[in-house]
């Protein structure tokens, strides 16, 4: 019979990756509780957000030991997305702008 080989990963990654969710969470909050305000604040929340996104779907959904098709399967559509919507973004500022426009006659 032959036996499947599972590969075990080292508990010392996962370890280190949750440390690195907790600093982050912990970067997240103090952007927070130190006042800070407008788009910095929200640029940096967000920034942090996407990191602590990143480690989650690489090592705990152990995308970073699959191969490149299932990667491509899993993020390529989000992507595309993203770029969709921020496409809309643009569409709808020149919408708003030209009927500001036309109307305000």
């Amino acid at each position: 019979m032959a036996s499947e080989g599972h590969q075990q990963h080292p508990l010392r990654v996962y370890l280190w990756i949750w440390f690195l969710l907790f600093v982050l969470s912990v970067f997240s909050y103090l952007v927070d509780y130190v006042g800070m305000e407008g788009y910095l604040k929200w640029t940096l929340i967000t920034l942090f957000m996407l990191m602590k996104a990143g480690l989650i779907i690489s090592v705990f959904m152990h995308m970073v030991w699959e191969r490149l098709a299932i990667i491509s399967v899993v993020l390529v559509p989000p992507g595309v997305l993203l770029f969709l919507m921020g496409l809309m973004m643009l569409e709808s500022n020149h919408t708003l702008v030209s009927r500001l426009t036309f109307f305000a006659n």
